[in-house]
């Protein structure tokens, strides 16, 4: 067996595994095929780029992605520590400059004597392993098809969509207020108040709008969690009032009333000077979002700095093809990390990441692979992705319905659950840690 393992791909989940194997003593080639070869979403050649939002979501102990956060602070992640360093003003998220935050990974990683980065493009599977496959929801196509090969499953594959970034500078001051919802953390985002008569017209125009979307896609290949706001606003009248577009917990100074519905604007750098929409993301047309995002009260004049898209992602069937380590089933020194693995989502790309470089380097060492315990939250998210129905196998983000069920408890009850969750989280990562002192 080599002495090096190999990795493909450095997006989120390649990053974390290089930095854990190096970590443990290991060698890594870390292949990553931009700047010379680029995918429809990236900008740069930077490690860990983020393409869509720059917010790792909610930082709030009492949350799920907070409780994930707790889990990868503390087995050591390369992705939150950088995620740390590099954060932006986002209430009780955990938001970061994008362009700091890549730079970051891509200067720990340059810099570690024990990881090689290799700018090319991978097109088949090597065949000596350990091999970590980490290419992302936008594997190129000659990949893919030798995955296609090697796995002899159907792709499955959804359509996964960007918000619209606007300047600072032309964000109508004196419509907008600074707020974060029920007034948690600091007064993060721009808040743009709808009353219904402009939110019924803005409605109108949304679902009149000329987008990039066929008029024959299958709604099935859209991600639940990352719907484009038309798609959402289809459904009825209201649904944005209750999805991206709900005044919950957020009153307007200038009114003294909580609006009709409201568009959040969050900051996209520390310098505060680019907010993206949050909830936003579209499949619209260029001029088309100029038109009608502009009637939204306070970006009548919004310059936009990047727009709305939606681009196509893959990933695996992994209940048919993963175990709980990350290994595939047909081949045990090849291993899966990432978005490709059907988790969705920042920190779940991170956390299969984490899992993937610490159990390659283990079968490189001639130890056992580990499964993490079921009772965090991380184990919990990869013990779903590789035991759900394989039939009716969709991405996952991090969540509390992961964990055991709370239904049928009293309201008091499952508050008072809810809140002991990360506790329990975090105390089943520690008994598993001090069983495996190796880790």
């Amino acid at each position: 067996m080599a002495d090096t393992i190999l990795i493909i791909g450095g997006g989120l989940a390649g990053s974390e595994a290089a930095w854990q194997i190096a970590r443990r003593g290991v060698k890594a080639r870390l292949y990553e095929m931009r700047p010379g070869q680029m995918t429809p979403a990236h900008k740069t050649g930077l490690l860990a780029e983020l393409v869509c939002s720059n917010s790792l979501k909610s930082d709030n102990p009492a949350r799920a992605h907070g409780v994930l956060k707790a889990e990868l602070r503390r087995l050591g992640s390369l992705i939150m520590c950088a995620a740390d360093q590099t954060a932006v003003p986002a209430g009780d998220a955990l938001a970061v400059d994008r362009d700091l935050f890549a730079g970051e990974i891509t200067r720990a990683l340059e810099e570690e004597p024990l990881v090689e980065i290799v700018r090319e493009e991978v097109t088949e599977i090597p065949e000596q392993g350990p091999v970590i496959v980490a290419s992302g929801p936008l594997t190129s196509q000659p990949l893919a098809r030798n995955l296609f090969r090697f796995t002899g499953a159907e792709y499955l594959f959804f359509y996964d969509a960007l918000s619209p970034i606007v300047s600072a500078e032309s964000i109508n001051q004196e419509v907008c207020f600074l707020a974060s919802r029920y007034e948690k953390g600091e007064a993060a985002y721009w808040n743009c108040p709808l009353n219904q008569e402009q939110y019924e017209a803005f409605y109108e125009a949304l679902m009149g709008a000329e987008r990039t979307l066929h008029a024959d896609y299958d709604p099935r290949e859209l991600f639940e969690g990352c719907l484009p706001v038309e798609v959402i606003a289809a459904r009825g009248l209201d649904t944005l009032r209750f999805g991206p577009m709900k005044p919950v917990g957020l009153v307007n100074p200038h009114t003294g009333e909580q609006p009709y519905a409201v568009v959040q604007l969050r900051p996209e750098n520390n310098e505060l000077t680019m907010y993206n929409l949050v909830g936003f993301q579209t499949s619209l047309r260029y001029p088309e979002q100029q038109r009608v995002f502009r009637m939204i009260p306070g970006l009548e004049q919004a310059e936009f700095l990047r727009f709305g898209a939606v681009h196509r992602n893959t990933y695996l069937n992994a209940p048919t093809l993963l175990r709980p380590t990350l290994q595939s089933r047909a081949r045990k020194d090849l291993f899966f990390a990432g978005q490709i693995t059907g988790v969705e989502g920042y920190l779940e790309s991170t956390a299969a990441g984490w899992l993937a470089g610490v159990n390659a380097t283990r079968l490189l060492q001639g130890k056992a692979p580990v499964e993490l315990p079921e009772g965090s939250l991380f184990g919990a998210l990869v013990h779903h992705i590789c035991t759900a129905d394989p039939d009716h196998f969709q991405p996952m983000n991090a969540n509390f319905g992961l964990l055991p069920s709370i239904q049928g408890l009293a309201p008091a009850a499952k508050r008072e659950r809810r809140a002991s969750r990360g506790p329990e989280c975090l105390a089943a990562l520690e008994e598993f840690l001090e069983a495996h002192p190796d880790l």
